[in-house]
C-alpha cells in the first residue's frame, strides 16, 4: 500500500466529529442610534454564539461602556452614542476575558461560581482558571 491509500484508510475510520472544522464565529454586531440611544439588535445571537447568558454579557457591556442599559426580547438599548467600532471591541475582550480557554485557546467553556469565586472552567482540556467577577 502506498502512502495515499493508507491516508485514505485512516480518514474513513474517524468520527464524523473529528471531521468537522467548526469555527468559534460570532455574528458581527448590528447597531444603530436613534437619539441619544444606541440599539444593538442581534444581541441575543451574539450571546448564544458566546454560549453565555444575556444578563452577565449585558452587565459587563454597560459596565465598560459607563452607561445605562436594558434588554428587550433580543436587542439591547444603551444610554449614549456608540458606534460599531466600541462593540466590535467589546465583544472581542469579552471573548479574551470570559470564553477563550487561557490554557487550551479554545472557546469551550463555561462559567462556574464556587462559594465566592468564578472561574472558567474549559470542556475541551479541563483547565480551571479564576477570574474577575462580571
Amino acid at each position: 500500500m502506498d502512502y495515499k491509500e493508507l491516508l485514505e484508510r485512516a480518514r474513513s475510520q474517524l468520527p464524523d466529529d473529528v471531521r468537522e472544522h467548526k469555527r468559534f464565529e460570532v455574528p458581527k454586531p448590528r447597531c444603530h442610534v436613534i437619539g441619544m440611544r444606541t440599539i444593538l439588535s442581534n444581541f441575543k445571537e451574539i450571546c448564544d454564539a458566546l454560549n453565555r447568558d444575556p444578563r452577565y454579557v449585558l452587565k459587563f457591556f454597560s459596565g465598560e461602556m459607563a452607561t445605562a442599559a436594558t434588554m428587550q426580547r433580543n436587542r439591547a438599548i444603551f444610554q449614549g452614542k456608540f458606534d460599531y467600532n466600541t462593540f466590535e471591541r467589546l465583544i472581542q475582550r469579552y471573548i479574551n476575558e470570559f470564553v477563550v480557554c487561557p490554557v487550551c485557546t479554545r472557546p469551550d467553556t463555561k462559567i462556574v461560581k464556587d462559594k465566592r469565586f468564578l472561574f472558567l472552567v474549559c470542556e475541551a482540556c479541563g483547565a480551571r482558571s479564576s477570574i474577575s467577577t462580571l
